[in-house]
């Protein structure tokens, strides 16, 4: 139902109420008009000069924002294609709401060009994984976030394309996407404790790329010495490309171990519900 602006500017003003039970019936009444009321409660926001209202309308911006995110993600995942990219845009807009997917097309767009003048598609295998290590790791500088490797800003790709840095995983993305769209047949491993990526085309060609070390190229029997110095039985997935779905699983899993490292629980469980929408009752590993 719609309310006019002055209803709606009464009910916000209740927020300030002594008494609980109607602050928390005028709360219930506002979640209750959706997502398309959060531009009215940041206005609302910016007129207010009571902190104890702020925080109130703080906190109801942030469950509708958080309502929506499950409502988008529970799209993506029934969605056939389950794009990467999108995929990743929605773990990013947890801590950056406003971000839009568009900015991030046009980013990648920006690297993707970048890497093609430099590109020639007759090169060999190698030699087009070292162009586009060349440009992303030592023309734009992409690499490991060492200094910070437990900053949940690792796992959101707009902080990474901002910043340069990232851990492992969002790194391994951003190479992927770039190199997809040079139509190379790169795709993502999911290795123990360090995600990678892997060349692998029609003609059996097939060896491996560490993104988190600038693109260090490596092979199977690099792997098969990883798995067993981690006293782990070799699995087909170690080797082979995974799904965009356990790529995003995987970078929630990464935030909510950020999160609790940085000792913000009650974001790790939300990260975490957020993680049980597409985590088809399989080991969250969390």
């Amino acid at each position: 139902m719609e309310l006019k602006e002055t209803e709606l500017k009464a009910l916000v003003s209740l927020l300030d109420d002594e008494d609980t039970q109607i602050v928390s019936h005028v709360e219930d009444k506002i979640r209750s008009l959706g997502t398309s009321i959060i531009p009215f409660l940041e206005q609302e926001w910016e007129s207010n000069f009571s902190p104890q209202v702020q925080r109130r309308i703080e906190e109801l911006i942030h469950t509708l924002q958080y309502e929506l995110l499950k409502e988008r993600i529970r799209e993506w995942y029934s969605s056939p294609e389950q794009d990467l990219l999108t995929g990743m845009w929605l773990v990013a807009t947890y801590q950056y709401p406003d971000l839009e997917l568009i900015k991030l097309k046009q980013e990648l767009e920006q690297l993707y060009y970048e890497t093609w003048l430099e590109f020639k598609p007759d090169l060999y295998p190698f030699d087009q994984v070292k162009v586009v290590n060349s440009v992303l790791f030592n023309k734009i500088k992409f690499g490991a976030n060492t200094k910070n490797f437990h900053s949940p800003g690792n796992s959101l790709i707009n902080v990474v394309l901002e910043s340069r840095k990232g851990n492992p995983i969002t790194l391994c993305v951003i190479y992927l996407l770039v190199a997809q769209k040079l139509k190379l047949p790169v795709y993502g491993v999911n290795l123990p404790n360090l995600f990678v990526l892997t060349y692998k085309d029609e003609r059996h060609t097939q060896f491996y790329i560490n993104a988190f070390n600038k693109g260090l190229i490596f092979s199977r029997q690099d792997i098969e010495n990883y798995i067993s110095e981690l006293h782990l039985t070799p699995q087909t997935s170690f080797f082979e490309p995974c799904q965009n779905l356990e790529i995003i699983r995987r970078v929630f899993r990464n935030l909510i171990m950020s999160f609790d490292k940085m000792g913000e629980h009650a974001k790790a469980e939300e990260v975490k519900e957020l993680l049980l929408l597409i985590a088809d009752g399989s080991d969250l590993g969390v």
